[in-house]
């Protein structure tokens, strides 16, 4: 059943919120672990094993217990919550803002490790090389080390932006399931089914499998390239 033109901005309004939700977390969760990673490459200090433990962290516990954990920061007696409340006199929780936030958190260990392997994969003889030749640790980086791991870079965005793009839990908790605001896809869908909205449900679920399958057949394009 193909809705009708009062139904539109109902099938639509999940669509793009998820898009934006996802794009803007995606970006910032790759600047993060990229820049953690190659951080991390190079460091040497007691506990790194921890600090790279305590960035894994995400990836093993449930969704649920992320969520918990952010609501009691982004809260109004939390950190960021009194931050938020002294600086915007607004609160993060629920808000498009908050669901960025959770999905950048839980997406992070994913983007994190892409990002550590493709640095490790690279010949520290040719960054040495760089480096005998007069480039600077900005320029190793960018000319050397980039070029070289950006495969499992472009691996790590990929991750990055399909985890926020199924990212339910955590963003249940922190954003709620308001619809055109915090309403994404995954919460829809379920919100779908269970008010047994079964077309809508379909359509939803048609729309993620069409921007997954466009991601993944847009990475496979450009890596063979």
């Amino acid at each position: 059943m193909i809705p009708d033109k009062a139904n539109w901005g109902e099938l639509w309004a999940p669509i793009g919120l998820s898009l934006k939700i996802s794009l803007a977390a995606s970006v910032a969760v790759f600047l993060l672990g990229l820049w953690l990673a190659w951080r991390m490459r190079h460091a040497r200090f007691p506990g790194k094993s921890v600090v790279e433990t305590v960035f894994m962290l995400p990836l093993a516990l449930p969704p649920t217990v992320i969520g918990f954990l952010l609501l009691v920061a982004m809260g109004r007696r939390g950190p960021a919550g009194k931050l938020a409340e002294h600086l915007f006199h607004h609160t993060l929780l629920f808000t498009p803002f908050s669901a960025v936030v959770a999905s950048v958190v839980v997406a992070f260990p994913l983007v994190y490790q892409s990002a550590k392997t493709g640095f490790e994969q690279i010949d520290r003889h040719l960054e040495a090389a760089a480096r005998v030749n007069g480039a600077n640790e900005r320029q190793v980086f960018l000319y050397v080390s980039l070029p070289l791991a950006w495969r499992s870079l472009l691996s790590g965005y990929i991750l990055g932006f399909a985890r926020s793009l199924g990212e339910f839990g955590a963003t249940m908790m922190v954003a709620g399931n308001i619809p055109k605001v915090t309403q994404t896809l995954p919460m829809a869908i379920y919100l779908a089914v269970d008010q047994s909205k079964t077309a809508l449900a379909w359509y939803w679920t048609i729309a993620t499998l069409f921007i997954a399958f466009a991601m993944m057949f847009l990475t496979n394009r450009l890596r063979g390239k």
